[in-house]
């Protein structure tokens, strides 16, 4: 079995099973299935909704209007709860986690969506299953993503995973509501998202979450574009998990458009580069023809000002354009490391963001 990276995304609803308290055997056996997945060595990243329900057990269900603030302070009394659960739960299998929030901005800003992708990357490389969430407490109209759907399906591609599982009270996209029409049929496979496939959705599901069926068919759109497969399927469906991974047709499959390769190479080829190096014969013959990553030691020239991951054209001892890549490191520091070997980075800069000026996977060659 190829080892695999999924990103399991977990609506309230789920937690819950309906009631208006979390359940812990839910969450257990849901557990148990990521902790199967794990032992079997593939890597797990859960986005996990539910902040909210913590909070207001609680708190013993106070009668609350449904304001920003009033939802912020259930969430900054539940979220430390949830994680404790997730803790006890996981440590059952001697699994190791980590909590990270995150907000829109996060993944809009290109610093932070470095510093949130090698975070996250970190966590997945020491076998710690990183437990997301939304930084509700914090987050503004403005700035947050609005539900878990759409974040898991932004976490699934920061990291490039294999799968998006999107685990709900349904057993996948109908042809029509289920609840209110008895003609209505599973829909297996969605190849591509259009306006006839969102018109199927209707609006918020269970009324203990922020997510409906459109906001999961969104979250499948966007994966799909990344060149992630994405299933919406019931979280209540036995073994769930391990019968996906398994390559059971359980629920509503998305396939991806692209490979992850082509996702980042229109990315990379759209994106206008902010700035340039310049390398000598020996890292162009290696960038060409042996997929290696470019390594300060063969950057002769650094042009333009640009910050740690903006995109930058590489361009070969004679000026000839060669490729397209992000950049780890900032001009400022680029000069100062240029031509040194990888192991006197942090030497010369106090610190080390990798020994690649540009990774081979974030790098497109133009020829």
């Amino acid at each position: 079995m190829n080892t695999l990276r999924i990103v399991v995304k977990v609506g309230t609803s789920t937690l819950t099973g309906g009631t208006a308290a979390l359940n812990r055997q839910r969450m257990l056996e849901l557990v148990r299935q990521m902790a199967r997945l794990h032992q079997q060595g593939h890597e797990l990243v859960l986005v996990s909704s539910g902040a909210q329900a913590a909070g207001r057990e609680r708190l013993g269900f106070p009668n609350l209007d449904r304001s920003v603030p009033a939802k912020q302070m259930l969430c900054a009394v539940g979220q430390g709860r949830l994680i404790q659960h997730y803790n006890d739960l996981f440590d059952i299998f001697g699994i190791v986690i980590g909590q990270v929030l995150l907000t829109r901005s996060d993944l809009d800003h290109r610093t932070r969506y470095l510093n949130a992708r090698d975070t996250l990357l970190a966590l997945i490389e020491r076998r710690i299953v990183p437990v997301v969430n939304e930084n509700d407490t914090t987050a503004t109209d403005e700035i947050r993503v609005g539900d878990n759907d759409n974040l898991s399906a932004l976490v699934a591609n920061l990291l490039e995973a294999d799968l998006l599982a999107l685990l709900t009270d349904q057993p996948g996209l109908f042809t029509a509501d289920p609840r209110r029409s008895p003609d209505a049929s599973l829909i297996a496979q969605v190849n591509r998202v259009d306006q006839d496939t969102l018109a199927l959705a209707g609006g918020a599901g269970s009324g203990v979450g922020t997510g409906g069926m459109r906001t999961k068919i969104q979250a499948a759109q966007l994966a799909s574009r990344s060149g992630v497969t994405t299933v919406i399927a019931a979280g209540s469906e036995p073994d769930v998990l391990l019968r996906l991974v398994a390559g059971e047709p359980l629920g509503t499959r998305f396939a991806p458009v692209v490979s992850h390769l082509e996702s980042r190479k229109r990315w990379l080829l759209a994106e206008q580069p902010r700035g340039a190096v310049v390398v000598d014969a020996g890292a162009a013959e290696r960038l060409r023809t042996r997929g290696a990553s470019l390594l300060p030691v063969g950057v002769t020239a650094v042009e333009g000002e640009f910050e740690r991951g903006e995109p930058l054209a590489v361009r070969g001892p004679d000026g000839a354009p060669l490729a397209h890549g992000l950049t780890n490191y900032s001009s400022d520091d680029l000069r100062r490391v240029r031509g040194v070997k990888s192991h006197q980075i942090i030497e010369i800069l106090g610190y080390s963001y990798g020994d690649a000026v540009i990774h081979r996977n974030n790098l497109v060659l133009l020829a």
